[in-house]
């Protein structure tokens, strides 16, 4: 039995011809709702929902914070649910409802949380402010915070690296409905930074 490796002029079985298209490089085909607009595009499977958002459909609302879903900067909601969008594909997510920030305000009437937002001054630097008024639309339609305390833990994976977590929960808490317990030591000044 010849051991050898075979040569140009050695025949091999015949082996099936390699395809014309690489099938998993090929864009797909997908149909989804943004905002209440249904948008069909041809995107390629390796293109996060985060980058289709931002880079192909110019809804630049939604940040990129870590691009590892520890900052929820990219926060959207998916039928209702808020998800990292840096973590999801986009193709994963064909037939359903996006909502990104800039679909919250209804034409230019604000959403309450954007409205609250502002009244308790619950940003700084704005960077992750779309990403925590979607994730806090997320959080009530969840209906599981009852509590301040419900809020500060159900909201903990955004982060605002300028501090105004206080000031965010007030805002949740108050179109929630869900008052702060007294505390006469902890008040919070608008425009103040807390200590």
């Amino acid at each position: 039995m010849d051991h050898s490796e075979p040569t140009a002029s050695t025949p091999r079985a015949s082996l099936p011809p390699a395809p014309a298209v690489d099938v998993v490089a090929a864009p797909h085909a997908l149909s989804l709702r943004i905002n209440g607009q249904t948008h069909t595009l041809q995107i390629e499977p390796w293109v996060s929902l985060l980058d289709l958002l931002r880079d192909r459909l110019d809804l630049t609302g939604t940040k990129k914070g870590c691009d590892h879903g520890q900052c929820g900067a990219c926060t959207v909601l998916v039928d209702g649910k808020r998800i990292n969008a840096c973590l999801t594909l986009a193709v994963m997510q064909e037939g359903r409802d996006i909502t990104t920030v800039e679909g919250l305000a209804d034409g230019s009437a604000l959403h309450p949380l954007q409205k609250a937002f502002i009244q308790h001054d619950a940003f700084q630097c704005g960077y992750c402010t779309p990403g925590q008024l979607c994730s806090a639309v997320g959080l009530m339609n969840e209906g599981q915070a009852k509590s301040q305390d419900d809020i500060r833990e159900l909201m903990s994976g955004n982060v605002c690296r300028c501090g105004a977590y206080p000031q965010i929960v007030q805002a949740v808490g108050e179109v929630m409905g869900i008052d702060a317990p007294p505390d006469p030591y902890r008040r919070i000044v608008i425009g103040t930074v807390p200590a």
